[in-house]
């Protein structure tokens, strides 16, 4: 049974029969808390390092004081890239040729084999690149496209609207029969 003290004057009894009430201790043991919070800032930075975005580094070119001179580049030094329907890939050398000689028709396949011919045979400061999808032209064709940039090293391109002439004469190939190997 429990002993109950009765005393006088509420003072407190010492003496040898008396017990010491046991205090209870106070303080919470939060070491659990502790690692909880470690995990937690452990898994935050984790998925922070996983969801921080990837991105390709854009070069722009450097101003000018004439903006026509802006964007200048060699002749000799231009290759062109239309991409078409059913990654059908058409390019010319240069500027197209009023009666589209120049003009020519490849798979998506071949087009490396004349980007490395292009920079081979071309200065690397006059070497450019201009890409020109089609309507029809899938998305996974232009970044094909630019993948083979990165692949080939090649340090100056541009993603450029196709114009009217060269739509037409795309389609012209294509209604020909041409249009990839």
């Amino acid at each position: 049974m429990a002993d109950i003290g009765e005393g006088g004057g509420g003072g407190h009894k010492k003496g040898p029969g008396v017990k010491k009430s046991k205090k209870q201790s106070t303080r919470v043991d939060l070491t659990a808390m502790v690692d909880l919070g470690f995990l937690l800032i452990t898994f935050f930075i984790f998925t922070t390092t996983m969801s921080t975005p990837t991105a390709m580094n854009l070069f722009l070119p450097k101003d000018t004081e004439k903006p026509e001179e802006q964007n200048k580049a060699k002749a000799s030094g231009a290759l062109t890239i239309m991409l078409g329907k059913d990654r059908n890939v058409f390019y010319y050398e240069g500027i197209l040729a009023d009666d589209g000689s120049n003009f020519k028709s490849d798979n998506f396949s071949g087009i490396r084999d004349v980007i490395l011919k292009k920079k081979k045979s071309t200065d690397d400061k006059d070497l450019v690149i201009v890409i020109k999808p089609t309507k029809e032209a899938k998305f996974r064709d232009v970044v094909d496209a630019l993948d083979e940039m990165t692949i080939n090293e090649v340090k100056r391109y541009a993603l450029v609207d196709i114009s009217e002439p060269e739509q037409q004469l795309i389609d012209l190939t294509v209604a020909a029969g041409g249009g990839g190997k």
